[in-house]
């Protein structure tokens, strides 16, 4: 097996819908403690895998240009996405022009790395790359092995800092700054790694990372970042847009395939809105029977669905774009570490 194999392996392991363990690993409950001998194999693994990039048995790839690793240490979503588009826009306001790698999860393409434009197909490249391509407006690579994408994305763009989506784990890319987002309502579960619990690697991981940025109210050490939810965009037209507010006094259909439908319920809610819930899996490849319904009440989605759902052309649809709201103090230390990184690369010319 080799290392690109040994990646893919590992990400299928944290990256699997474990939906029954799920009930478990964020409750209080015994059950998980029968799988504690796997879950010691799993950081032992881990922590071999790990030893194996620090000591050159498998290599790490330095690029020419700044790498930001956003990540994070548990299975399912925690905002890494909604942080990236903000990250994207942030870094060209201040001068630089980033440029985006990704796994491109779930896409079928047949070779690889694969540019993204916003019209990509999302079967072939991922659901949330064509949404961060939609969204960003700047070069983005996928594929399962982030150094050839890495390089990709340099040979056929401009940019000056790559930032790697969901890269925390994917060591063989070298990396310069590390962010780690964390759900601030779920956390780290009942703390245990995989599968007895949600943690990707022991908790002892965030003692190394740069930056931790909770979505939700931070704890020590931690910055805030937030999510603003107030219009909807028509599906079927992306001209027509109609507040949250407006859908009050009737009941909508809420379809969520994210990693934490939940959240995306409760914002609804906060708006006032009466919900019939339709959560599915993260990545879920939706079929057009998914969201048909017997009746003619309005759906609405949430905006890393619409990329999947576009094609149905459904006339009551309408999909949230999230604005995401970021403690001033990030932007602050995300721009002194970055001009730190690029300056020791100009000066050792790496």
């Amino acid at each position: 097996m080799n290392e690109i194999e040994i990646v893919i392996f590992f990400s299928n392991i944290q990256e699997s819908r474990m939906t029954r363990l799920e009930n478990y690993w964020y409750k209080k409950n015994p059950l998980p403690n029968l799988l504690l001998p796997f879950s010691w194999l799993f950081c032992a693994l881990v922590y071999l895998r790990r030893k194996a990039y620090a000591t050159g048995l498998f290599k790490t790839h330095k690029v020419i240009v700044p790498v930001i690793v956003v990540g994070n240490i548990t299975v399912g979503g925690s905002g890494k996405t909604p942080l990236v588009i903000w990250m994207v826009e942030f870094l060209k306001s201040v001068g630089y022009y980033p440029g985006i790698v990704s796994r491109g999860y779930k896409g079928h393409a047949k070779h690889w790395p694969q540019q993204v434009r916003p019209d990509s197909d999302p079967e072939m490249v991922g659901d949330e790359a064509v949404l961060l391509a939609q969204r960003c407006n700047c070069p983005i690579a996928v594929g399962p092995d982030r150094v050839a994408a890495a390089k990709g994305l340099l040979q056929f763009s401009d940019c000056d800092v790559i930032i790697s989506d969901d890269g925390l784990q994917h060591y063989a890319l070298d990396r310069d700054i590390e962010i780690v987002v964390i759900d601030g309502i779920r956390r780290f579960g009942n703390q245990h790694c995989l599968p007895a619990g949600p943690l990707r690697e022991p908790l002892s991981r965030l003692d190394e990372v740069d930056i931790q940025i909770c979505n939700g109210r931070g704890g020590r050490g931690e910055f805030s970042m937030g999510m603003s939810v107030e219009n909807t965009i028509k599906l079927n037209n992306h001209e027509q847009n109609q507040s949250l507010e407006s859908f009050k006094g009737k009941p909508v259909h809420a379809v969520a395939g994210i990693g934490n439908p939940d959240r995306f319920f409760g914002a609804l809610r906060s708006k006032g809105l009466d919900l019939i819930e339709h959560p599915f899996p993260d990545h879920h490849r939706y079929t057009e029977s998914d969201i048909s319904f017997d009746d003619t009440l309005d759906i609405i989605m949430t905006e890393k669905d619409a990329v999947k759902c576009r094609r149905f052309l459904k006339a009551r649809a309408w999909f949230v774009p999230a604005d995401t709201k970021i403690d001033e103090r990030f932007s602050q230390r995300l721009k002194v570490l970055l001009k730190r990184v690029t300056e020791e690369k100009v000066h050792h010319k790496i």
